[in-house]
């Protein structure tokens, strides 16, 4: 194996380790958007229980 070589499968094992992480970020932001509507939803529902 060549030094060329050595680089295109460094470089391949990196780019495919990043783009696993920029899926796992996609579906982690997601989810905690997702948390967050509908928390903020329940927040709104219950508004006229709460006592200013």
């Amino acid at each position: 194996m060549n030094e060329n070589e050595k680089i295109y499968r460094t470089l391949s094992a990196t780019g495919a380790g990043d783009i696993v992480i920029g899926i796992l970020v996609i579906v982690v932001g997601l989810a905690a958007g997702i948390l967050a509507v509908v928390n903020g939803a329940r927040l709104l529902a219950s508004r006229k229980h709460v006592m200013l």
